[in-house]
């Protein structure tokens, strides 16, 4: 049920849990009602075509087109491209289904014709019956770094898809953040959002990059909404992903104390599972408790509606 008197929400998203979560929000808000701010930097180059994996993961889930049985991809996929590549020797080490390549040849042609992300996003979404708003943080070039003990500088496809996010993590940079900056548009979304939700991504790899971007903590401090943040981590395990590993890999602590601690000063308060109620009371900010795993649509709609709801009780 859509709600009535729906606040302007955004939702910082990557990754499949943040695209569920969105999902969730496009249940129980009006299309113009909710805009996705999405992460760039796994952005990559693939036999000449731009690649933008967590863009078109939030863009298949609004579509429902998405795999469900992966959470990103298209449902019902054929790799016969990729069976082919084989046969020529090629390492087909990063799947991509035949009916997603078409995704793919047309964003960057219409890059190469002159168009932005953002203004390509929109075609591709919009043609998908998406009537959300979906932007790009960032129309600049943005890339994750991961330093890893075992393989040295791994772009992050290589790290998280050639690798499978086994090697220990050094350190991440985000490669051209001084010079990337948030589009316009979404500095306007920001500034006229009553509610922001960062979405249960992973902080480092998910978050971390859309906030790298020049102007978007700015936007955030100076923010006229309440901003939540809702954690991924469910009894000290990542529903899916490196998260788990990779933050203690880096000092961070993921108990919702630690999470509150990565987000301080950009968050009024902090989602967290009932697994963790006990640990809530140590947070710095207030905190939600309720079932944070979505394993059904029904699951997406409700800790939607949860955590609007909440999120609008909230002073900042």
């Amino acid at each position: 049920m859509v709600l009535t008197d729906a606040p302007r929400v955004v939702a910082l998203a990557g990754g499949v849990g943040g695209a569920k979560l969105v999902f969730g929000l496009a249940q129980v808000l009006p299309p113009d009602r909710l805009t996705v701010v999405g992460n760039v930097a796994d952005d990559f180059a693939l036999y000449g075509l731009h690649i933008s994996p967590d863009l078109d993961t939030v863009m298949y889930t609004l579509a429902g087109v998405a795999n469900p049985e992966t959470g990103w991809g298209l449902a019902g996929d054929s790799v016969q491209m990729l069976e082919m590549l084989a046969r020529y020797g090629e390492d087909t080490w990063f799947r991509l289904g035949d009916r997603d390549v078409a995704t793919h040849l047309l964003r960057t042609h219409w890059l190469a014709a002159g168009l932005s992300l953002t203004e390509v996003t929109a075609r591709l979404a919009g043609a998908l019956g998406v009537r959300q708003r979906l932007l790009p943080v960032t129309d600049d070039p943005l890339a994750t770094m991961v330093d890893t003990e075992e393989r040295g500088a791994l772009a992050f496809q290589d790290y998280f898809v050639r690798w499978r996010w086994q090697p220990t993590v050094r350190d991440v940079q985000f490669r051209g953040a001084e010079e990337a900056r948030i589009t316009g548009a979404v500095g306007e979304a920001l500034a006229t959002a009553e509610v922001i939700v960062i979405c249960p991504s992973n902080p480092v790899l998910s978050v971390a990059p859309i906030l790298a971007a020049g102007g978007m903590r700015e936007a955030l401090r100076g923010r006229r909404g309440v901003c939540v943040a809702v954690s991924p981590f469910i009894g000290g395990q990542a529903v899916k992903g490196p998260a788990a590993k990779l933050m203690p890999e880096l000092g961070l602590d993921i108990s919702p104390a630690g999470v509150a601690r990565y987000y301080q000063g950009l968050v009024d308060g902090l989602v967290v599972d009932s697994a963790d109620a006990g640990q809530a009371a140590d947070m710095a900010v207030p905190a939600l408790v309720t079932a944070t795993l979505m394993k059904t649509d029904a699951d997406k709609a409700r800790l939607a509606r949860e955590v609007l709801g909440w999120a609008g009780s909230l002073q900042r």
